[in-house]
């Protein structure tokens, strides 16, 4: 078998677009007179002849259209690269974000003409004691700005807060109220609690001074407010009387006469007595060391035991008409802390309900609850009645409630003064 191959000619550029063209001639072929082969030899140069033309044309076709701008001709041309100039604008990462409507508390509550009674009904304290805590918070919680969002003002943050721990309301409403997500106000409540703590504890609860404890009539109270063991925060007595399982820690406190918290002590697993929260408190290690009470005492209930420090009542059975004063008289000491409990549940409601906070975080959240009920109380704001929440107290007695010679002894002489001097009351007679 014979081939014969013609090539044309091309220019340099197009050697992508050569083309080849093979003509093959077998055996049979060579047996035709040279007459017909030079007619089939005309034939085939006549053809390759206006395959070149055609081919011209083509190219003379396209070029014209690249010329007019026209970008339909098949050959790919390479992409050009874009410069991005100073002159043009560099667009932002834009973050999706659910729309919320803030209008209950941008277009309402935070108003400057916003009806007082309106605000300190939502927020339990008057609109120039949420400022006193917005500006003593500023620093340790205000945010800044950022290229994806806009931070929470500091108002915002605190009243998320604050609303929280007064109506006691799940999250879901907070985030729908506030405009906020759920996650968000999550947030928002363990901050501002942590900040209450870190910077307003030292400064609104604080152990009186010598002075003070001449003039004020403490008193000792624990009060239950949920659950390291399971076991450990059942309470029996709290599931007895409220018919449902219970889970609680304690919030140990001494009270002076006004209602203000000036020690605190929370964490410990309700199940635990009054006694021994007692024995576990950093109160009980730096009095049993001496010179923080200055020979004033502390009002126990009958759940604590008769110290050097801590008077208690009588609690035998029959008691002489000095004790029974004496008893009487200490449950209007009493009083007065069982009062400040009752304002401080009746003015965070989340105090009266199950609470969703982890137990980790519930020591900080119950601390910024008694701080701001401080601040409250020693700036005389005034809480409706109806708010007002009767503190039950379980009244356990100690094993071992006389610990104390010398406060046994010391106990017989202040009854007998109260009675003998007309200090007692006279109701059991």
């Amino acid at each position: 078998m014979k081939a014969a191959v013609f090539r044309k000619p091309i220019d340099e550029e197009e050697e992508e677009e050569e083309e080849e063209v093979c003509n093959v001639f077998d055996s049979e072929t060579q047996t035709t007179s040279s007459h017909d082969t030079k007619n089939n030899l005309k034939g085939f140069f006549t053809s390759l002849l206006s395959m070149e033309e055609k081919h011209d044309q083509k190219r003379a076709r396209t070029i014209s259209e690249e010329e007019n701008g026209d970008t339909t001709t098949n050959r790919k041309k390479p992409r050009a690269s874009r410069d991005v100039t100073e002159s043009e604008p560099v667009q932002q990462r834009r973050l999706w974000v659910k729309d919320r409507s803030r209008a209950w508390w941008e277009e309402e509550c935070n108003r400057f003409d916003y009806p007082e009674d309106d605000f300190k009904n939502a927020f339990r304290m008057s609109k120039s004691t949420f400022n006193l805590i917005c500006d003593e918070l500023n620093s340790a919680v205000a945010k800044e700005d950022t290229a994806l969002r806009n931070a929470i003002p500091v108002r915002q943050r605190v009243a998320v807060c604050v609303w929280r721990l007064a109506t006691g309301e799940p999250l879901r409403l907070v985030s729908k109220k506030f405009g906020l997500g759920i996650s968000t106000c999550h947030k928002l409540v363990l901050e501002v609690c942590k900040a209450i703590k870190d910077v307003l504890m030292p400064k609104y609860l604080q152990w009186p001074d010598e002075e003070s404890l001449r003039s004020v009539g403490e008193t000792f109270e624990a009060v239950s407010a949920p659950k390291i063991s399971v076991a450990a925060y059942f309470n029996k007595r709290h599931t007895e009387r409220n018919q449902k399982t219970s889970y609680s820690i304690t919030i140990q406190a001494v009270v002076n006469h006004k209602g203000v918290f000036t020690d605190l002590c929370i964490g410990w697993p309700g199940s635990m007595s009054d006694d021994q929260v007692l024995e576990k408190s950093l109160l009980y290690q730096r009095a049993n060391s001496g010179g923080l009470l200055k020979g004033s005492w502390v009002a126990g209930g009958p759940g604590h035991p008769l110290l050097d420090w801590v008077l208690v009542p009588y609690a035998q059975q029959s008691l002489t008409w000095t004790q029974h004063a004496f008893n009487e008289k200490m449950s209007e000491v009493q009083r007065v802390g069982k009062e400040a409990f009752g304002r401080l549940k009746g003015r965070w409601a989340c105090l009266q309900k199950r609470t969703e906070v982890k137990l980790q975080d519930l020591p900080t959240v119950l601390g910024a609850c008694c701080v701001l009920h401080n601040i409250c109380e020693i700036r005389e704001e005034k809480m409706e009645a109806e708010l007002m929440v009767d503190v039950v107290d379980d009244e356990v007695l100690p094993e071992n409630g006389l610990r104390s010679v010398s406060a046994m002894k010391a106990r017989d002489d202040i009854s007998h003064d109260l009675l003998h001097h007309g200090l007692a009351g006279t109701s059991f007679l």
